[in-house]
């Protein structure tokens, strides 16, 4: 399964009158993996996932699907069912129960009982919404709502979930309990697709990225291998009172990029290396007897390599 696509597009485009929202995309997702698609308003995130959920027929190009072509003028009705397509706008009916709004989406997927009572009581229970079942959707909370949305999104047990900016307005709370419920997702072996602005929530749930930008994709990788080749390490540390020791000894390691004195004596620096390289350059600071009381290493994280990205992609 690893080796296996469970997305493919060739030559994935969309045009609207002049406008190219979708250009040339060849895109890749493994089965089983959480893939993130970033990038600013207009790129073509929303059109691509559209295109994949065969809610938008393609201007041009191919999407498969598990290895099947997903093409527009058939009825697909079997590929369908492999997907689940959360839309950024998806309408809910207030006027419905939590059990009898999934209950319809579950007759409309053809889910015969006992098999559509028991369905239901499973993704509530994932999306803890059983104490909910009886409710009104119209009292729901927002975070709430959206839970109930992905649940129905994969009421048909998709093995391919497409979900667009699904944590759009939520707070930090509902946020967490919805990257809870897709890590389930995956384990269970789900495909996902994820697009969001919260980069922070893709860093914690995505094995790879696609970044976009007007159209294109011009960034797709797993998230190992972007934080390896464009996240800078950096160092802090504090000396007591040996900032010149400490500076000789930087001047001699390859991979210090340079440094800076903070405020109270804290040093800042810039590090080329990986893991390891840290850990050999605080043994050499300690070798060469420079007192300290901090070293802190860290990495800068994926909103700002995506800046990083646009500033080369801008120039």
């Amino acid at each position: 399964m690893l080796n296996e696509l469970a997305i493919r597009t060739c030559g994935l485009t969309k045009q609207f009158d002049r406008h190219i929202a979708v250009n040339d995309v060849d895109l890749q997702v493994q089965a089983g993996e959480v893939y993130g698609l970033i990038g600013p308003n207009g790129a073509g995130k929303t059109t691509l996932i559209r295109m994949l959920a065969a809610a938008e027929e393609p201007t041009k190009g191919e999407i498969y699907i598990n290895g099947d072509r997903l093409v527009g003028d058939r009825d697909n009705s079997t590929l369908k069912q492999r997907l689940g397509y959360l839309p950024d706008d998806f309408p809910l009916y207030d006027d419905l129960t939590v059990w009898d709004y999934l209950d319809y989406f579950a007759r409309l997927y053809k889910l015969k009982e006992p098999r559509r009572s028991q369905r239901l009581r499973e993704v509530l229970e994932l999306v803890q919404l059983s104490q909910k079942r009886r409710s009104l959707i119209a009292t729901l909370s927002r975070g709430m709502k959206q839970r109930l949305s992905l649940a129905r999104t994969i009421i048909h047990e998709p093995i391919v979930l497409l979900l667009d900016e699904p944590v759009s307005g939520l707070d930090p709370i509902a946020r967490r309990q919805f990257r809870e419920i897709i890590r389930v997702l995956q384990e269970a072996g789900m495909t996902i697709l994820i697009s969001s602005h919260v980069l922070s929530d893709l860093a914690e749930l995505c094995t790879s990225v696609g970044i976009m930008e007007l159209g294109f994709l011009v960034e797709s990788t797993t998230l190992s291998q972007l934080y390896q080749r464009l996240a800078r390490q950096q160092i802090f540390l504090t000396t007591l009172g040996e900032i010149d020791r400490l500076t000789a000894e930087l001047n001699n390691h390859a991979l210090v990029a340079g440094w800076e004195v903070l405020p109270g004596g804290r040093v800042q620096i810039d590090f080329t290396g990986n893991q390891e390289d840290c850990a050999d350059l605080l043994r050499s600071l300690i070798a060469a007897g420079v007192p300290l009381s901090e070293f802190h290493c860290t990495q800068e994280d994926l909103e700002t390599i995506f800046l990083k990205l646009g500033h080369q992609q801008a120039s």
